[in-house]
């Protein structure tokens, strides 16, 4: 039996594509599987649940019953794959829960695989961010998002003595054009018949390098 996933998607910075990662994630894992569950918290609209609401449900980590709850619900090990879309405002509340609470050994022990997704940046927070995850989060869990619409140029040497997985960058019009509420990256993939489009072959990329990291951490289902 392969270990159920939870995916985190993480950064203490806002507007870094961390919703863009997670939509991207969801519909990839329910192309795959046919079923997903995701979590948002956040703040500010759009969100996940907005671009997602048949798959989406909020969740929140501000007091003790919003963090039961969701641990509860990303401790079952029922073989569907979890998405945590985390808000910023939220990280460092939820990793110290997680520590807290021993997460991380309580999955391992039920049949979880947590993956944490961090996106990189250039500033001071996120610097200082990493290597507090690096500390609580096995070295094979914890997964650099190398966002190039984030960080123009190359990724800051903190980031890149681990796994990382890179996003291209799209042109402005292209991300205008997904930012829309009704877009879905796998509908796209269904109906273009241009498969040489450049969000065509943006999208398989991302969808294949999803499907890797899965191959990589022995997530794929036999």
């Amino acid at each position: 039996m392969r270990p159920t996933p939870v995916y985190i998607i993480c950064s203490p910075r806002p507007l870094v594509g961390k919703t863009l990662i997670a939509r991207l994630l969801s519909e990839f894992l329910l192309l795959k599987d046919g079923t997903v569950a995701a979590f948002d918290i956040n703040l500010k609209e759009p969100s996940l649940l907005d671009y997602l609401p048949k798959i989406t449900e909020t969740a929140e980590v501000d007091d003790t019953f919003g963090k039961m709850a969701l641990m509860d619900r990303l401790i079952i090990d029922d073989g569907v794959a979890k998405v945590i879309d985390l808000g910023f405002h939220a990280f460092d509340e939820f990793f110290k829960m997680s520590e807290e609470i021993g997460f991380m050994k309580e999955a391992a022990r039920r049949g979880i695989a947590p993956i944490i997704l961090f996106i990189a940046d250039t500033d001071r927070v996120s610097a200082r961010s990493y290597p507090m995850l690096e500390q609580q989060i096995p070295a094979t869990a914890l997964v650099t998002i190398d966002n190039e619409h984030v960080v123009r140029g190359e990724l800051p040497p903190a980031f890149e003595h681990g796994r990382v997985l890179r996003i291209a960058a799209l042109p402005v019009f292209l991300k205008t054009y997904i930012d829309r509420l009704t877009f879905s990256f796998t509908d796209y993939l269904r109906h273009e018949k241009d498969s040489s489009t450049e969000l065509h072959q943006w999208i398989r990329s991302n969808y294949f390098s999803f499907r890797e990291l899965e191959l990589t951490l022995n997530l794929q289902k036999s």
